[in-house]
C-alpha cells in the first residue's frame, strides 16, 4: 500500500526516530482492539475503534434494529474480524509512518527551498 522503505531511506538516522516515536505515539492498542471486538463486537465497537466507521454502523443497526436478533449474524461478522484485526493494525502503523515520513521530508524541502530564496536576495 505505501512505499514506506523507500521514503525511510531518504530519512536521517534522527529523523527515522523522530518518525518510529510518531508511531509509538498514535498507533491503535492491540489489546484495546480485541477486547472491544470480544466483548462489544455484535455493535461494532472494535470497527468504530479502528476508524472502519459505515461497517461498525452497519453492525451497531442490524444488532439494535433487530433487537438483538441480529447479533447472531454481528457475532460471525465479529468473530470473523478476529482474524483481520492485526492486518488492520498494521495498515494503520504503515499509513502513521507514511505520513510522518512525509511531512519530515516536505519540512525539509520547504526549508531547503527557504534557504536558498535567502541567499538570493
Amino acid at each position: 500500500m505505501y512505499n514506506n522503505q523507500y521514503l525511510k531511506s531518504q530519512l536521517t538516522n534522527e529523523e527515522v526516530l523522530v518518525v518510529n516515536s510518531e508511531i509509538e505515539r498514535q498507533k491503535k492498542s492491540t489489546a484495546v482492539a480485541f477486547l472491544l471486538c470480544l466483548f462489544l463486537g455484535t455493535l461494532g465497537a472494535h470497527r468504530y475503534y479502528m476508524g472502519k466507521n459505515g461497517s461498525a454502523i452497519a453492525m451497531t443497526l442490524i444488532t439494535v434494529l433487530t433487537l438483538g436478533l441480529g447479533a447472531f449474524i454481528t457475532g460471525i461478522w465479529a468473530f470473523i474480524d478476529l482474524f483481520l484485526i492485526t492486518t488492520w493494525l498494521r495498515e494503520n502503523q504503515d499509513e502513521i509512518e507514511n505520513t510522518a515520513a512525509q511531512q519530515i521530508l516536505s519540512k525539509r524541502g520547504s526549508q531547503t527551498k527557504e534557504a536558498t530564496e535567502n541567499n538570493i536576495d
